[in-house]
């Protein structure tokens, strides 16, 4: 036997006994062969990246076939092997999914690319679940080796990873793998988030660890007494999880890490009801968060009991109790189907997806890819569709229908059928009529009430409170089918109020040319696509103004004399001369200087100035937004040079970035303030992802002391990022 297989061949026998080995040390061969004169990114023999997926594939428990065709993955489309010869070495299962693997990977990248490959892969999927967890396995290997590609790539990669694949894994129940996928994406995409709570992560991790030992002492100790055989053992945490939770709940860090988690393994399902029992006999169970997925298991075949407690010192403790084959295919999903088929009754042939089965997912998702013609409203109702949680309601004849937590009975009218949603015009649930945008419930049995008129059709306020992806878009096809003409006429009209509101320049910012570049960055094809779009509400028309504005430097640079934007540095009287600020006007010692608040110049950074009408010399740093756009009138431009006095105050701007939490801002401007700088402004906007961005503006008489400031402020708790910025405009 080949000494390169030896760490696979001993997984393979751990995890499937039963396969065999010979083909899958023939496939090798073949792959090794023709993979023999390419190298990966990193320098490596290529072969490794397929023996590497073929052995993650193994810790899953996958079966031979499987293994074969991730050896052999990359032969088709990277070498001279073709799918003919590989059929007639391995036969037509092999070469069916080493071919649906191939389909995957050829399409070429880009938004529209992009949805393209979603909806292939779907198609793949729902003749050989096995394609797509090929592809899982390949995604987790080439995000590990992630760090030789150049950054653009890395982006995109992980963007990628966690907008589709990770959420396909957590579809598909293969829970290590979508854990390992998210962290290594969150650590590409935001590096220093991540780095913030991986130290945070650390510098709680021993007062934790004792806190959750004495957490499993007694949960064992308990069950011990109670006769019942367990493994107990603390639940990892993950970066990605941890950041997740932060958002969703909107609490700190410290409120969602002291949340300790416990997983109970027992041998039955009389256990784990067992286990139940003697776990709340000790503590109380928390109201509220009791779930029984064993009864009423999730979508992708998994099944615990989950309870929160108040453990030791009142604080909150997670349990999951499982059998060890229930944590199996927690843990590995679909590809723990060919270990465990017989305990949930066989899948069916192996891989296919077969109706009535767990996987109903995957058929409901090639019905509807079916259906929607544009690949880029798939993409985005199908990334909406992984990222929410699910209610099961039921059809007056018992049917059970999916929605998506929180959804409505406009959104069930959809899901049962195109013109029901259309031509709904009431709802009767559990026999009480009840509104359009009442929120449907776990076994609610709803019925539908729709119109006969010949014009019946959505209401464009449906779009207020639908939530599955599917009713979304079924609505605005209707809208945009009927009225595309009076959607560009209410966008432009919306447009114009938007900026009328706000006295804005109409006829500078309604250009052809700067509209038609912003239509082109929103990716719409042309102005009027923009219009329409904000007529039918998919794009709010102060967003395009907002946008507009930005484009062109900013509502200053609309006006012909940026200077009244300027501040004096100096607070005390009005300096003749250039000294008092710092600068000198060349040919001219006698002119007033104002440094521009726009940029906050500072000495080091390279300058020019501007003559104003009335107010002296305007002096910006060379890369700020406003200059550029003053460059048309070269006659106006000065030359200047630092001349900084003892004298001399400076304005300097920073933007502190940081994950939110309670008494954060406090914290900065202590901090600030313990490094002797005036504050002179200061403002904080929280987003939805929990991340809190400051910008302080203050005085300062040496600029070389900004460094120390920096340093101070990276120190504080949370903050991952402060910088200095070109002004308050950022």
């Amino acid at each position: 036997m080949n000494p390169v297989l030896e760490p696979l061949f001993r997984t393979v026998r751990a995890t499937h006994p039963k396969a065999d080995l010979r083909v899958i040390e023939r496939a090798y061969e073949v792959a090794a062969h023709h993979h023999r004169d390419q190298k990966r990114k990193s320098g490596d023999p290529y072969i490794t990246h397929p023996l590497a997926v073929a052995t993650i594939l193994a810790e899953l428990g996958t079966d031979d076939e499987t293994l074969c065709a991730a050896l052999l993955h990359d032969t088709v489309e990277d070498t001279a092997y073709g799918l003919d010869e590989l059929r007639g070495d391995f036969g037509d299962t092999i070469a069916s999914l080493v071919d649906g693997v191939t389909k995957l990977d050829k399409v070429k990248f880009g938004d529209a690319a992009q949805a393209e490959t979603v909806r292939k892969m779907v198609v793949a999927m729902s003749r050989d679940i096995r394609v797509l967890i090929i592809k899982l396995a390949d995604r987790l290997h080439n995000m590990r080796t992630m760090r030789y590609l150049p950054e653009h790539k890395r982006h995109q990669k992980s963007r990628e990873t966690l907008e589709i694949f990770a959420p396909l894994a957590h579809r598909l129940g293969m829970n290590t793998i979508k854990w390992e996928l998210e962290d290594l994406a969150f650590a590409m995409l935001y590096p220093k988030r991540y780095d913030e709570i991986a130290r945070m992560v650390s510098e709680r991790a021993p007062r934790r660890d004792l806190f959750l030992q004495e957490v499993i002492e007694k949960v064992s100790g308990d069950l011990r007494e109670a006769r019942i055989r367990a493994v107990v053992k603390g639940r990892p945490k993950h970066y990605y999880s941890v950041y997740q939770k932060m958002i969703a709940r909107d609490v700190a860090f410290d409120d969602i890490y002291d949340l300790v988690g416990i997983r109970v393994l027992v041998d039955s399902v009389r256990d784990c009801y067992a286990a139940l029992g003697t776990i709340h006999a000790r503590w109380n169970p928390v109201p509220g968060r009791f779930k029984d997925y064993i009864a009423m298991p999730k979508f992708n075949m998994y099944q615990s009991l989950h309870t929160t407690v108040i453990g030791p010192e009142g604080k909150p403790v997670e349990l999951q109790i499982r059998t060890h084959a229930m944590h199996h295919r927690a843990e590995y999903g679909v590809a723990a189907h060919w270990k465990y088929k017989e305990e949930v009754g066989g899948p069916g042939p192996v891989g296919k997806v077969k109706p009535g089965s767990d996987m109903a997912w995957l058929r409901q998702l090639l019905d509807w890819q079916k259906e929607t013609a544009d690949p880029g409203e798939f993409l985005e109702s199908l990334r909406f569709d992984l990222s929410v949680s699910e209610v099961y309601v039921f059809t007056p004849k018992g049917q059970v229908i999916a929605l998506p937590e929180g959804g409505t009975p406009v959104d069930f009218a959809y899901a049962v059928h195109t013109e029901v949603g259309h031509r709904c015009i009431g709802a009767r649930v559990n026999g009480r009529l009840v509104p359009l945008e009442s929120r449907l419930g776990n076994g609610d049995t709803v019925e539908i009430f729709t119109s006969k008129s010949p014009d019946a059709g959505p209401s464009r306020d449906w779009l207020k409170f639908v939530k599955s992806g599917r009713a979304r878009n079924k609505i605005r096809q209707w809208f945009s089918k009927e009225r595309r003409e009076t959607a560009i006429e209410a966008g432009k009209e919306a447009i114009g109020r938007a900026m009328r509101k706000q006295g804005l320049p109409l006829q500078r910012l309604m250009s052809g040319e700067a509209l038609l570049a912003l239509a082109r960055d929103l990716r719409y094809p042309d102005v009027s696509a923009l219009y329409a779009a904000v007529g039918e509400g998919h794009t709010a028309a102060q967003t395009v103004v907002q946008k507009l504005v930005a484009s062109i430097g900013g509502v200053e640079s609309a006006e012909e004399d940026i200077a009244e934007t300027s501040l004096p540095t100096r607070l005390r009287g009005r300096p003749r001369g250039g000294g008092g600020a710092g600068v000198v006007v060349a040919g001219d010692a006698d002119v007033w200087v104002r440094l521009s608040k726009c940029c906050t110049p500072v000495p080091g950074d390279e300058i020019v100035g501007f003559v104003t009408r009335g107010h002296g010399v305007s002096v910006h740093r060379s890369d700020c937004t406003n200059i550029q756009q003053l460059r048309s009138q070269p006659d106006r431009l000065v030359e200047v040079s630092w001349s900084p006095g003892d004298d001399s105050v400076f304005l300097v701007a920073i933007q502190v970035e940081a994950l939110d939490r309670p008494r954060l801002l406090s914290d900065v401007t202590r901090t600030l303030s313990d490094q002797h700088v005036n504050i002179l402004s200061a403002s904080v906007t929280t987003s939805r992802d929990r991340v809190a961005v400051s910008k302080f503006t203050f005085e300062m008489g040496d600029p070389k002391h900004l460094g120390h400031v920096l340093k101070a402020v990276r120190g504080i708790q949370g903050v991952y990022d402060v910088y200095r910025v070109s002004g308050a405009g950022g």
